[in-house]
């Protein structure tokens, strides 16, 4: 059994009298510790399959099972529950509140599973010294440079041991010597700890990083191919 299988999905919107197809008909899988890159230009329909995929969006028709589990009978509450321990998010944009240190951002995961202040920040330190920011846990988003905000970013991501780590144009906001710094660790994380990565990029550059790519057009899966090596 894949750690993701997407059967048939289909994605509508209705946009006044309009129905707009985001997706039609998608059906893959992606099995435990795979590293993929879903590609595509503006309205391929790539980030509303990753939407999907994170549990943030639902299909209009198909199936989506994340680990074994249909996602599609579950309410507001194990969606939320199965974003929390199942999934990590990394974003273009770094989502980082500003006004809280780097060491109280990656705890803010761990705020709704019960750990204690302790536990909270034994786990945070660790996932903070794994990215290479042992050092910087008192610095603000302000103070840190933009690779460092996106290192933070993945060591909130990787604090509840979740499985999979979905990267949204992750390298977006970042220069090239940085990108590439960043894509290192994700191949780090996925070589040694297994962690399934899974990013949305339109740089065939950053792609290049993956083991899999995925092409989306016009809301269709046109290829996926392994990275040649």
């Amino acid at each position: 059994m894949a750690l993701i299988e997407a059967h048939t999905i289909s994605k509508i919107y209705r946009l006044g009298d309009i129905d707009l197809k985001a997706l039609d008909g998608i059906s893959t899988a992606i099995e435990q510790g795979e590293f993929v890159a879903i590609m595509g230009q503006s309205g391929s329909g790539k980030s509303t399959f990753m939407n999907i995929l994170g549990c943030l969006d639902t299909p209009t028709q198909g199936q989506y099972l994340l680990d074994g589990v249909d996602t599609g009978g579950l309410s507001r509450d194990e969606l939320a529950e199965i974003r929390n321990k199942k999934l990590g998010f990394v974003f273009q944009g770094f989502n980082l509140l500003s006004r809280t240190s780097a060491l109280e951002n990656v705890e803010l995961p761990m705020l709704y599973n019960g750990n204690t202040a302790p536990e909270r920040h034994e786990r945070a330190m660790s996932a903070l010294t794994s990215v290479g920011l042992e050092g910087r846990e008192g610095h603000h988003p302000n103070q840190l440079s933009g690779g460092q905000q996106q290192r933070v970013a993945i060591a909130r991501a990787l604090v509840n041991d979740a499985p999979i780590i979905l990267a949204d144009e992750p390298t977006g906001n970042l220069d090239t010597r940085t990108s590439a710094e960043i894509m290192e660790l994700f191949v780090r994380l996925n070589r040694e700890s297994g962690i399934t990565v899974i990013l949305v990029t339109h740089e065939h550059d950053i792609a290049a990083y993956s083991k899999r790519i995925i092409r989306f057009s016009d809301g269709h899966i046109v290829s996926d191919e392994a990275v040649a090596r």
